[in-house]
């Protein structure tokens, strides 16, 4: 029933502790299945079953029967080849940063994609090679293949000099992508049928924004040598993006100008071009492929003027026309790399499954991570296969494909067979084209990597430590590398959070009057009392009086009441270490002197303490989703402290697992019973409220008093009661 906005309303019922509540709510227990109940049930076929597993491996059988031809059918083929366009280029531009020669980016772009079509279930996702991958698994084959290892000596001029085997070591640096490319594929498919998915939330919003961030500073730096044509070695590890700039200006004097026009041409206009796409994108039915048009002149001035004869410009040269047959991975690598195949599978897959996820929402269907996994894994599996390197996708690319009017995968097929064509006809035209070009097409898309760095401000109004997080992983990636960047960056994002978890916060909540509302005393005006300076006070007094004992200052009889020994109260004189200020640093344990202290009389010493009557504590554990061994004793002792000195110790808005969790470990006895546990925070206030109007309450019928508000004249006393709220 609605009730007008202004309207009180009144609930009434028992106050219920833990064993009244089950006395008056029957429990039922939880039968946990066995192991072989679980596998009998997983191993079980039906027809329906078998039909579910089907579409689970293969999603095209669910969405393809559900194809609506007339109106998607021309959406999809148009956004295929602008698609198509775009990947074709950057196949090429990407296979630069892994180092071998730029027909395996094609490769890498068609074949990853026929799996995919078949096994994902993204309907937007343009798969293929990704920039920040293709760098790390560069990274990987310059270690495993340095051009030192290739150098041919000789002196058939008369001089003593040294070449490079290109041709060799460009066959043993695609062996050695192909082979990290199914050693990730088998990790991820693994990872799927495992369904082991989860594993990617570790990698944060924040962390992968720094991550990316240092990754393009990365990639600007290997494509610049590749605007300049200046030789550099091949640096990998700590600070090779440093040891990278300073070669770079070491040999900035042997820059091919040739070179150097066509990049910096190439990066203004695409920019330029990019931001109009930006600007006017719900007037411009399709994006400018400038790309495409840029490639294309870039071509044919280059083949017209014959910039490599005459201008010493470095061009793509050779593209083979047609398809290399498969050839296995070499099996003996995967020792040597599979903690940096590991770390490039998973941030690959983390930003596909982003990206999929921000498109899923927007068209309303659903993704499943796990077959996202599964479908990834055996297209990288398939793609390495058959000489291509790691791919994933990219934001960009993607953007392209739904921007243009992609509906479904039929888009990314069509896209596969503009990629296709390239590779069996149309690749011998792009043999001109300079590789400063592709360079500067791979910078140019780097903007939107860069400007993640506006992110930082936002982050720390927002949240401190998610702005140190992506500081760190940034700063880390771009001195460390990015291996051990991604690794440094999710131990640190890790630590956040052990730190957060064992410093949780503490608040002292207050009772909203005639409601049974807690909040924080802070915030509210006179809404309860701070009693957590008490309770410091009372806990240094208790430590100086153990230690006033082991000194014979005092002594405690056999009932624990504490009794003077004859010192003289007016001339006993603390020295620093009896200071109640620094009490806490005295190492006495509690359970050496059981003792009882009469708070509210005057002590035999001078012994500093507040005069406040506190009989009881309640401890909100509403936000407390979890508890270890460690806890569980910690909070035994803090409870047994506190009814030593006299306050009653409720805890209120429990988890029922927690308190299984609680009775596993012990925490409760002949002294720690189930009574103190309320339902809400309310129903032991009035626990508290009851028994101290009618004494001991052992009536199981005193507690079941309905909830109803007591007039403001019987609201608990300031000084009474303390009520705090734990979050871990």
């Amino acid at each position: 029933m609605d009730l007008p906005p202004d309207q009180n309303y009144c609930v009434a019922r028992p106050v219920y502790s833990k064993p009244s509540f089950e006395e008056d709510n029957e429990t039922k227990a939880r039968v946990p299945k066995t192991v072989r109940e679980r596998f009998k049930k997983s191993c079980s076929c039906s027809a329906k079953r078998a039909k579910d597993i089907t579409k689970g491996l293969l999603p095209i059988l669910d969405w393809l029967p559900k194809y609506k031809i007339k109106e998607w059918l021309l959406k999809d083929i148009i956004s295929g080849i602008s698609t198509g366009l775009v990947a074709t280029l950057q196949g090429l531009a990407y296979a630069l940063l892994v180092s071998i020669p730029p027909i395996y980016g094609l490769y890498a772009s068609f074949f990853q994609f026929l799996t995919y079509f078949f096994m994902g279930t993204s309907r937007h996702l343009s798969v293929g090679p990704f920039a920040v991958t293709s760098l790390m698994v560069g990274s990987v084959v310059l270690t495993m293949a340095p051009e030192g290892n290739f150098e041919i000596k000789g002196n058939t001029t008369g001089l003593n000099g040294t070449a490079v085997d290109i041709a060799a070591m460009n066959e043993y640096r695609v062996l050695v992508s192909n082979t990290v490319t199914v050693l990730m594929g088998i990790l991820l498919l693994i990872m799927g049928i495992l369904q082991i998915g989860f594993l990617v939330r570790y990698l944060s919003d924040p962390l992968v924004g720094g991550f990316t961030t240092a990754a393009a500073f990365h990639i600007a730096i290997s494509q610049v040598k590749l605007v300049l044509s200046v030789p550099t070695k091949n640096y990998n590890g700590v600070l090779s993006l440093i040891y990278t700039i300073i070669d770079i200006f070491r040999n900035i004097g042997k820059t091919n100008i040739a070179d150097l026009i066509a990049g910096l041409l190439t990066i203004i206009i695409v920019m330029s071009v990019k931001e109009v796409n930006d600007r006017f994108k719900h007037k411009i039915p399709v994006p400018i492929p400038i790309e495409l048009f840029v490639t294309i002149v870039a071509s044919g001035i280059s083949y017209a003027v014959d910039l490599e004869t005459k201008y010493h410009a470095s061009i793509v040269k050779d593209i083979p026309t047609g398809f290399l047959p498969p050839r296995p991975p070499d099996v003996s690598m995967f020792a040597d790399v599979i903690g940096s195949s590991f770390s490039t599978a998973v941030v690959g897959y983390a930003v596909a499954v982003s990206v999929a996820k921000v498109y899923s929402i927007k068209h309303n269907y659903q993704i499943d991570g796990n077959q996202e996994l599964v479908a990834f894994g055996v297209s990288n599996i398939f793609g390495g296969a058959f000489s291509g390197f790691f791919g994933c996708t990219t934001l960009s690319r993607t953007a392209v494909q739904e921007s243009t009017g992609g509906q479904t995968q039929i888009a990314g097929f069509i896209s596969a067979s503009i990629i296709f064509l390239v590779i069996v006809a149309l690749g011998n035209l792009l043999e001109p084209l300079q590789k400063s070009v592709l360079a500067a097409i791979v910078i140019a898309n780097l903007k939107g990597m860069f400007m993640q760095v506006l992110d930082v401000p936002r982050l720390w109004r927002q949240n401190k430590t998610d702005s140190i997080i992506w500081v760190v992983t940034c700063a880390a990636s771009i001195i460390l590398g990015l291996d051990l960047g991604l690794l440094a960056g999710l131990v640190f994002e890790l630590a956040t959070v052990v730190i957060r978890t064992q410093f949780p916060t503490c608040a002292a909540l207050g009772n909203v009057p005639g409601t049974d509302i807690y909040k924080n005393i802070k915030d509210y005006k006179n809404v309860g009392f701070d009693a957590v300076r008490v309770f410091r006070k009372r806990n240094k007094a208790l430590k100086m009086i153990q230690k006033l004992i082991k000194k014979g200052k005092l002594r405690s009889t056999k009932n624990g009441v504490l009794t003077d020994l004859g010192v003289d109260n007016k001339a006993f004189e603390s020295d620093p270490e009896q200071d109640p200020e620094e009490a806490e640093d005295v190492d006495v344990p509690t359970k050496e002197v059981e003792i009882q202290v009469d708070w509210n009389s005057d002590l035999p010493v001078k012994v500093i303490v507040p005069k406040v009557t506190i009989h009881s504590l309640i401890i909100d554990f509403g936000a407390v989703s979890f508890l270890d061994v460690v806890s569980v004793k910690g909070l035994k002792l803090i409870v047994k402290e506190f009814m030593r000195i006299d306050v009653n110790v409720y805890i209120a808005g429990y988890d029922d697992e927690i308190i299984q969790k609680m009775e596993a470990c012990g925490f409760f006895d002949d002294t720690v019973k189930k009574d103190i546990l309320f339902l809400t925070i309310h129903d032991a206030v009035l626990f508290i409220r009851m028994k101290a109007l009618y004494g001991n309450v052992e009536d199981p019928i005193f507690e079941k008093i309905s909830q109803i508000s007591f007039p403001e004249s019987d609201e608990l006393e300031d000084h009474e009661g303390a009520i705090y709220k734990l979050a871990s």
